[in-house]
């Protein structure tokens, strides 16, 4: 519904001649971020600089379609503490804690990175996207996509994405409120290199760097380590098993 609202209100998306089906270049593009239907796990660290200060926090990050389990390794403050993604709902977790709290996926984790940020994409569920424009990302050849949220609990209402042509992967993103006002950005790396099922191996991110649109907060780095492809069972996603 809200979709349907903001298209309207934004007007007819415009056709770009040539253009691949968006849902295709997102189907793509979320694969090299972490969008793996069987499962998948790497090790994630967040790296935010703010007025001169770094702080760094490691997770332990295993996925599967739309669920995902990321579990604090560091600093020992944090260790143990941990985020589960069922579907669009995110609970917290921590030592002492007797019961999961429901928390937004939009709320701060550290830095710029929202909880949001640390678990695999699935842009092609959440957003709806429109091939927008014929763009170049340093050099490289790109479509740019349109993205409105289909629903209220994802973690950005809207998304300029840049995808690359020939890689079908992101380049880039600009994070926007509802109202369309540009809050915060993205680029993208894809140092790694993970081994899909059907034998294929397809570069995969290695790091994602958040900035404050407006330059007046800090800078956060998301770097991803040892990705690997693994089934992981429905149960590991199960908040009353991570609760025991």
């Amino acid at each position: 519904m809200m979709a349907a609202l903001l298209v309207l209100a934004l007007g007819a998306a415009p056709t770009v001649p040539g253009a691949p089906d968006a849902k295709a270049l997102l189907r793509d593009s979320d694969l090299r971020r972490g969008g793996f239907e069987k499962g998948v796990t790497w090790t994630l660290t967040v790296e935010s600089t703010e007025e001169g200060a770094t702080t760094t926090r490691s997770m332990l990050v295993r996925a599967r379609d739309v669920d995902a389990l990321a579990e604090t390794l560091a600093p020992p403050r944090h260790k143990g503490e941990t985020f589960l993604f069922n579907d669009r709902t995110l609970w917290f977790l921590k030592p002492g804690l007797r019961r999961p709290i429901a928390i937004s996926a939009r709320q701060r984790l550290q830095g710029e990175a929202s909880n949001g940020d640390v678990a695999s994409t699935n842009y092609v569920r959440d957003y709806e996207g429109t091939v927008a424009g014929d763009e170049a990302v340093d050099g490289e050849p790109a479509w740019r996509l349109d993205l409105v949220a289909r629903t209220k609990d994802v973690t950005y209402d809207r998304i300029r994405y840049w995808i690359s042509k020939q890689r079908r992967l992101a380049l880039k993103a600009e994070f926007l409120t509802v109202g369309g006002d540009l809050f915060k950005t993205a680029t993208f790396q894809y140092g790694n290199r993970v081994r899909v099922p059907g034998g294929e191996e397809i570069e995969f991110i290695s790091a994602m760097t958040i900035r404050d649109a407006m330059g007046e907060g800090g800078v956060t780095v998301l770097r991803y380590s040892t990705p690997r492809p693994e089934a992981h069972a429905p149960s590991l996603f199960n908040v009353n098993n991570v609760v025991r």
